[in-house]
Formats: structure tokens, sequence, C-alpha cells
């Protein structure tokens, strides 16, 4: 049974490159590749033949499962968003609340613009998701990403 499996990995493997091509996928490959070796797996065990045939099948399966992967990987940036630089982080909520520790931060976060100031407030002091700063400053989640990364490289620039 694992043999006849592996013919059919081997058979699919162009769908499941297909999939990911059509999806836009430009990073994590191996993910979504394994994501879609799993959903064919589950397609073959599931399949029955007097439903229809199996390649419709596969696609809709394997296609299905790297949406569902992107979904998740959508909800992490949003809701969970790795900060690139955890030691930054805590250094910003640190001088908000005490800025006579990081004198050198603390000017300098005095001389960002107070929509910066405010992004930086909700973010790190705050903790509230990117969806609901991007709510705040009116913009989509998008921007409110490149804002976050332009006013961290600033921060990077300015302290280095």
């Amino acid at each position: 049974m694992l043999r006849e499996f592996e013919d059919i990995l081997t058979q699919y493997e162009p769908m499941i490159s297909a999939c990911m091509r059509k999806l836009n996928i430009y990073k994590n490959h191996e993910l979504y590749k394994q994501s879609g070796r799993i959903a064919l797996w589950r397609a073959w065990m599931k399949f029955d033949e007097q439903k229809g045939n199996f390649p419709p099948y596969a696609y809709r399966s394997i296609y299905g499962a790297m949406l569902d992967e992107l979904k998740k990987e959508v909800h992490r940036e949003e809701y969970i968003d790795p900060v690139e630089d955890e030691k930054l982080a805590v250094i910003i909520e640190q001088s908000f609340t005490t800025s006579f520790i990081h004198e050198e931060l603390g000017d300098v976060i005095d001389k960002l613009s107070r929509t910066e100031q405010d992004l930086l407030l909700w973010i790190f002091v705050e903790g509230i998701s990117l969806s609901q700063a991007a709510d705040r400053a009116g913009i989509t989640i998008s921007g409110i990403k490149k804002r976050r990364e332009r006013l961290l490289n600033k921060l990077r620039e300015r302290l280095a």
C-alpha cells in the first residue's frame, strides 16, 4: 500500500507544483509542498471510484489544503505577528514606561512623528493586532506592515 502511494506521489508531484504556481506561493515552498503531499495522501485514502475520477478530486484536495495553509499564514502574520527583533520590542516598551532608562531611545522616539509614535504605542505597548492598528490608522493591514517595517528600520538606523 505504501509503495502504491509512492507511485501516486511521483505521478502527482507536478500537480502540487502547479497548485503552488497558481496560488503565487513564493516562499515557504517546502511547507506548501508537504501540505500538498498530505492532502494528496488523504485524497488517495478517501477516494471512492464510484463518485468520479481521481485527478480532479486530488487537485481540489491539494489546492484546498494549500489555501488553508495560506489562510493560517495570514492569521499568523496578522495576530501572532512575530517581531523581527525581539530585543528592540522590549526596549521600545520599556522606553515608553521608563524613558529615563534608555535616554537615547527616548530621544529618538521624541523625534518621531506623532503617527509613528502612535504606531509604536499600539503595536509594542498595547500589543494590538495589525488589523486593529490598521483600523485605528484608517489604512490596510499591508500599509500597517510597511509602516512598521519602515519605523523599525528608522529606529535601528538612528540607534546604530
